[in-house]
């Protein structure tokens, strides 16, 4: 099994192809979407200061990822990336975020396991039926990956302010920095 939390240094670095310039003064779609809480959560009724994040899968440590997972670009990192977000919360309370959310295609039985273990002080959203990702056009990778969803959400952030996209982190490398630049541009921002 592999380490779920460490980022082999082998890690090809993803490019940026273009997939999230169009991003940015976007208005979020109104989609409700199942979270680990248990309720559905439409972003676009959540008004102040969000973060989204975007994750292909999160990793489970008695299942071995899918074959040649390390090798493509942007995919490994999801825990790394979530227990960043997690370690950060308080910052990012501090700097007027009221709401980060994770968010893949996975289903909300199996992010919730994922949000239980990594004690995730915020919800992972499902969109399983890529109904957020395909309105929001997100940019998707494929991979076979046996009972899930082949589409998966490449791995972003968003700075979302009164439900428009004001910043984009894209592509996200080394996924366990990304809140950490998150940090940075809200700083900065405020300075």
């Amino acid at each position: 099994m592999s380490n779920l939390d460490q980022i082999p240094d082998t890690l090809p670095v993803p490019e940026n192809d273009g997939g999230a310039d169009h991003l940015i003064g976007m208005k979020l779609a109104d989609i409700k979407l199942p979270a680990t809480t248990g309720e559905a959560v439409s972003l676009a009724e959540r008004g102040g200061l969000l973060v989204l994040y975007a994750y292909p899968m999160t990793g489970r440590p008695d299942t071995p990822l899918p074959v040649g997972w390390d090798e493509i670009p942007g995919a490994r990192g999801c825990t790394p990336q979530s227990c960043s977000f997690r370690d950060h919360m308080v910052e990012l309370k501090d700097l007027g975020v009221d709401h980060v959310f994770g968010i893949s295609t996975q289903a909300r039985e199996y992010q919730k396991e994922a949000a239980e273990r990594l004690h995730l002080p915020f919800p992972l959203l499902s969109d399983g039926e890529q109904k957020f990702q395909t309105a929001m056009n997100l940019p998707v990778m494929k991979v076979d990956v046996v009972g899930q969803n082949n589409n998966l959400l490449k791995r972003l952030a968003l700075v979302i302010e009164n439900r428009v996209i004001k910043k984009v982190f894209y592509p996200v490398f080394p996924p366990d920095r990304n809140a950490a630049d998150v940090l940075e541009w809200l700083k900065s921002r405020n300075a």
